[in-house]
């Protein structure tokens, strides 16, 4: 026989960010303790809003499974002392299995005898546990922020109000922070009330009943089924995104969608503003025309359902119109400050304690990119338009708009850059230079934009690192893992010919003008590490194989575009059709690069060859090098990896017929000079040895 579970515990309003982790939490809890309570039981559904996380447990078993399981312990060797008796080592086993001593027994496994007890238990009734676990499941759980309350030591997202406990039609008794568990749920705070749940199978409709929908896919459902059929009802194309739906899902308990309007004169301001405004402070869905041009509409979600409903839309669209007012005069006062008084401001706003003000970073920024933008030999104009935006790029930092919604930095500094007469590629950059702000977003479009964004994200890891600020683990309060990621995306995407070792080197010239607190050679050293990791990330995302990400990055990545280039040729030829003849090609590398590691120099003298296998790898190696030189000072590692190929032959004819470790040792050392000359040219593609086939 079976019984359906139900667990709901009802709790204070939870912030949203926190359910679903909360309800999943829940579940897999659930699914663990039953598997090792040893209670079968069929699927697990789990339900939330803000004011409840519940698990529906279907077909849990009346009793415990039965244990009648062999156990090895200790060999014989160590179970038996020198008087034939029990050693402490056996003793404990038994006690550990719970059994008697003259319970164990001995058996043979691969030719050694081990002391084995047969330990059995019968299942207790799952009604009889029911409360100890659930109740320690429930305090076991943990979130991002606890609370507690009253004069109870238990943490937890918000106070517990009702425990809902059922194993069929029986009430599981269960008592946490003096909350006494009952088979009584409550309905939506206004529009429902307390119900008895006679079967946990009931719990889904009756809560329903008291406009709940606990189902978190039906409320998801509901929600973009409603906002679907008004933008078709509109002719309007409402802009759902997902962390806002996600939030959404979980503010409400009886989801309404309903409409609202706004004054058209604040279409006036950037449309990004209003968008923002709508979403970060409102909770609100913007709406947009067929070409993405923002209308005086707004889409939210009502905790409710349609009762007066013109009302709801009413009070909305007031608090609305004071939030857009606020935008709106924020918006007017920010461009009547110059942009100099506005860098002038910086120099109040301390960057960090020991990096300076954030008018230091700036021109920290203005130095590292100018250096860059000769380095990668920008023209006069670019070069000009780099340094302005250099110069302004964080003056919308002291704007009231970005105070009020940080995440609009750069969206205003492009708008009021523009408006105060910059030209169009420094308002432009100054956008650009926070790009690729999170992962999946794209790199700077414009040269100048992606420079400014290398020198500013540069300078923010440089000066961590020389101050010993270095992510370990899931610690990265500066997000220098995000900004290392988008110099690397930056580099590959717009091909610079820039060694990351020379960025590194352009930010700690500009660091060390205010004198390092570290060693320099240590920070390098440390920064090659980090942007290790980085660089495999985006060979990952490439599709590359784990081996040949190995391979390639043995050979160094300094040269991020060649090393995606090297990576894509090597991958292509051992994953292709020709990967068996490629693995023909893979052992004569490794047979040259193992036996040059014998070598002490790979300076060769001709006059020494004893036998004409020699003179042709040395001959075929000094025509095939420079073409494999001159393929990756190109970018274009297939080539440079076809040619190596071509080697094969010639390779494996002469370890057919040459000795090479002979007895003259001028004549040994002469091939092993050989195959070093080879294989360093060979490692410049990629170190082949580490290739799984």
């Amino acid at each position: 026989m079976t019984k359906d579970l139900l667990l709901e515990i009802g709790l204070e309003e939870v912030p949203a960010r926190f359910v679903r982790g909360a309800m999943n939490q829940l579940k897999d809890k659930m699914a663990k303790w039953l598997e090792d309570a040893r209670i079968v039981s069929g699927d697990i559904e789990a339900y939330a809003t803000p004011r409840r996380i519940a698990v529906l447990v279907r077909e849990v078993a009346e009793k415990q499974s039965d244990v009648n399981e062999e156990v090895k312990g200790p060999s014989r060797k160590i179970a038996i002392d020198d008087q034939g008796a029990w050693s402490k080592a056996a003793l404990g086993f038994a006690r550990s299995q719970g059994v008697e001593p003259e319970q164990l027994y001995f058996k043979e496994l691969q030719g050694v005898e081990y002391v084995y007890a047969n330990k059995s238990s019968i299942g207790t009734d799952t009604a009889a546990i029911l409360s100890e676990g659930l109740r320690a499941l429930i305090t076991s759980m943990s979130f991002p922020k606890n609370m507690r309350w009253g004069a109870y030591d238990l943490r937890f997202i918000r106070p517990i109000r009702w425990l809902t406990a059922l194993y069929g039609e029986d009430i599981i008794p269960l008592e946490i922070t003096g909350v006494m568990s009952s088979n009584v749920t409550r309905g939506h705070r206004f529009l429902g009330a307390e119900t008895v749940v006679q079967e946990p199978a009931d719990y889904v409709e009756q809560l329903r009943a008291q406009q709940v929908i606990v189902d978190v896919k039906e409320r998801e459902s509901i929600i973009i089924n409603q906002i679907n059929e008004l933008a078709a009802e509109k002719g309007w194309r409402i802009a759902v995104k997902e962390d806002l739906l996600e939030e959404v899902l979980f503010l409400v308990e009886y989801p309404s969608v309903l409409f609202g309007s706004f004054d058209p004169s604040f279409l006036e301001i950037p449309q990004e503003v209003l968008i923002t405004s709508m979403r970060e402070h409102q909770r609100y869905f913007p709406v947009m025309d067929e070409n993405g041009v923002l209308q005086p509409y707004f889409v939210t979600v009502r905790n409710g359902d349609r009762t007066s409903i013109e009302q709801v839309a009413k009070g909305n669209e007031k608090v609305l119109r004071a939030r857009l007012s606020d935008a709106k005069f924020f918006y007017s006062e920010d461009q009547k400050l110059p942009i100099a008084d506005a860098l002038a401001k910086l120099e109040t706003i301390v960057y960090h304690e020991e990096l300076g003000t954030t008018a230091d970073k700036v021109r920290r920024i203005r130095a590292i990119s100018d250096q860059l933008a000769l380095t990668l030999g920008l023209d006069g104009q670019a070069k000009e338009d780099v340094s302005r935006t250099a110069d302004i790029c964080k003056f919308d930092l002291v704007t009231q708009m970005v105070y009020e919604f940080p995440e609009l930095q750069g969206i205003m500094g492009e708008d009021y850059a523009r408006k105060a007469g910059e030209r169009e590629a420094v308002a432009k950059a100054v956008f650009e230079h926070y790009q690729p702000r999170f992962a999946g977003e794209t790199a700077p479009a414009s040269a100048v934009g992606a420079i400014v964004s290398l020198a500013d994200k540069i300078d923010t890891i440089a000066g961590c690192f020389s101050i010993g600020i270095i992510p370990t683990g899931s610690q990265d309060p500066y997000a220098l893992r995000r900004q290392a990621a988008g110099i690397v995306q930056i580099i590959i995407t717009h091909g610079f010919n820039l060694p990351i070792g020379e960025l590194f080197d352009i930010a700690l010239d500009v660091h060390e003008k205010r004198s390092l607190k570290r060693n320099r050679d240590e920070i390098r050293k440390e920064l090659y590490e980090f942007f290790a990791l980085r660089v495999k990330n985006v060979l990952g995302d490439h599709g590359i194989r784990y081996d040949v990400i190995d391979a390639v990055m043995a050979s160094g990545y300094d040269h991020l575009r060649l090393t995606v280039e090297r990576a894509s040729a090597v991958f292509a030829s051992v994953s292709g059709e020709g990967k068996e003849a490629f693995k023909l090609v893979t052992d004569a590398f490794n047979r040259v690069s193992n036996l040059a590691a014998k070598a002490s120099t790979d300076k060769v003298d001709p006059s020494l060859f004893a036998e004409p296998e020699e003179q042709q790898l040395f001959d075929r190696w000094e025509a095939t090098s420079p073409l494999v030189q001159q393929a990756l000072s190109e970018g274009d590692a297939a080539e440079a990896l076809t040619r190596l190929a071509s080697m094969k032959d010639v390779i494996t004819a002469y370890f057919d017929k040459v000795m090479v470790m002979a007895e003259d040792e001028s004549v040994r050392l002469n091939r092993l000079a050989t195959l070093a000359r080879i294989s360093s040219g060979i490692a410049k593609v990629a170190d082949f040895s580490k290739i799984v086939w």
